[in-house]
């Protein structure tokens, strides 16, 4: 069972839901992250991964070292993340960034959803992770 309190970029309390701790992207935040991935593909449990905030700008040496360990773990990654799920409320910027998650899906194999509410975010996850949804949106469902 992962333990919320060890966690710091992710926050665990709704598990199998978990949300992306914005305000914890500092310089240098990246080998936390990585902790905190690897921990949570070791429960080789099905979870969704949610942004309901803009994510910072992160320095180099953080999205770089984020990106190969996306590269390195996109198998275990695939299989357990069921979607990352972006809520942006912006309706142009919602189309920037669906076409931004088909890029994603096909970099790191994870499926990527953008809706524009809390709401619909929370009823996407419910689906994922009931097994009633498995088809690869292109934007907001």
């Amino acid at each position: 069972m992962l333990d919320d309190r060890t966690f710091t970029i992710h926050d665990m309390s709704c598990f199998p839901l978990v949300r992306a701790r914005p305000e914890a992207v500092r310089p240098g935040y990246a080998a936390a992250w990585i902790a905190e991935m690897d921990a949570l593909l070791a429960q080789g449990q099905d979870f969704v991964l949610l942004f309901t905030e803009r994510r910072p700008e992160e320095r180099h040496e953080d999205r770089k070292r984020r990106g190969l360990w996306l590269k390195h773990n996109k198998d275990a990654l695939a299989r357990s993340c069921l979607s990352l799920i972006v809520v942006e409320p912006d309706a142009v910027a919602r189309v920037a960034l669906a076409a931004q998650a088909a890029l994603t899906a096909k970099a790191f194999g994870t499926r990527m959803d953008v809706v524009a509410t809390h709401e619909d975010a929370g009823s996407l996850a419910n689906r994922l992770l009931s097994g009633q949804c498995s088809t690869v949106l292109d934007g907001a469902e």
